[in-house]
């Protein structure tokens, strides 16, 4: 029953997202492929610009933990809220595919669990679930494969670890880590994920990675001898405070832009100048004198009716 439940649903599902994820999971920039766009997108206007600006597709990230919900780290994120933003992006109709991060503690407690936590996201709208972790995530990754829903693997930094990392940090730079973290993408690979994320590890370590593995490597903090880029769309856009991780780059400063529109705004109203006669819908001057006139009937006829002291 759920996999025909899937299989429904997926008959409303874009058809070339579908066909553009396959084609992607296929490309390598060994075989001469260009390189992957992904981005993080979080509602119908970050899907829409994800869209217009080119991108090849796009992850819900638990990011939107900090970006979007106010929280300290992914951890707090539900898997309702996942949900939530997930088919918010979905509604935008875009053709690009969808990967929805699956959050902290929907894949720990069981693989049943997991499956039916990655069946709640392609019924949202993804079309892949992304699951942090390498070689004890096997048996969880492999489950949600035989459900057939795509996977998308996710190594090196992982931020839905931090009480056992105690901090952000690149990983991989001593030998014993570094060969943990190949181990890792190996494992993963094997136990069927259509491709790997990543994150904050060493340029030689992600191209020894992307080298060896036929999925395609999507980096974050891992240099450019990878098989695709990613980041948050906060970032790049350059919306947000505080200092910013050593490998992004932002192409924007909307966060000024914004604040700079919304102080703009704020003082039109106080000094009057908004809205402005164009900005203002009007009627006609009679229908205004027979308005006014019907006001003032009504005045009248009120003054004239007695009051009944029982209703007051």
């Amino acid at each position: 029953m759920v996999l025909i439940a899937i299989l429904a649903y997926n008959a409303c599902m874009s058809s070339t997202a579908i066909k553009s994820f396959r084609q992607l999971c296929a490309r390598k920039v060994a075989h001469d492929s260009a390189a992957i766009v992904m981005v993080t997108a979080y509602d119908t206007p970050t899907m829409r610009l994800a869209t217009a600006g080119g991108a090849d597709i796009v992850l819900v990230g638990d990011s939107a933990a900090m970006v979007m919900l106010g929280y300290e780290s992914t951890m707090s994120m539900t898997t309702n809220e996942m949900e939530i933003l997930v088919a918010a992006v979905a509604r935008a109709e875009s053709d690009l595919p969808i990967v929805a991060d699956m959050v902290w503690g929907s894949y720990h407690v069981s693989t049943e669990k997991a499956v039916k936590h990655a069946i709640d996201l392609v019924r949202a709208g993804a079309h892949a679930v992304k699951i942090e972790g390498g070689q004890e995530r096997a048996e969880v990754i492999r489950a949600i494969v035989d459900a057939k829903i795509p996977v998308v693997g996710h190594v090196g930094l992982t931020p839905q670890s931090l009480l056992e990392l105690g901090s952000y940090q690149v990983q991989g730079k001593d030998f014993s880590r570094a060969q943990e973290v190949l181990l890792d993408a190996r494992a993963v690979e094997q136990a069927g994920a259509s491709m790997i994320v990543v994150e904050c590890v060493p340029d030689a370590l992600s191209r020894t990675i992307t080298e060896e593995l036929t999925i395609p490597v999507i980096g974050i903090g891992a240099g450019r001898h990878v098989d695709g880029q990613v980041l948050v769309m906060h970032d790049l856009l350059g919306i947000g405070e505080g200092d910013l991780p050593k490998f992004v780059r932002t192409y924007a400063d909307v966060e000024n832009i914004a604040r700079e529109a919304v102080a703009k705004y704020a003082s039109d109203v106080r000094e009057g100048n908004f809205p402005t006669s164009e900005e203002t819908y009007h009627m006609a001057d009679d229908v205004v004198a027979e308005l006014r006139k019907g006001e003032d009937k009504s005045a009248v006829i009120e003054k004239e009716s007695p009051r009944d002291s029982s209703k007051l």
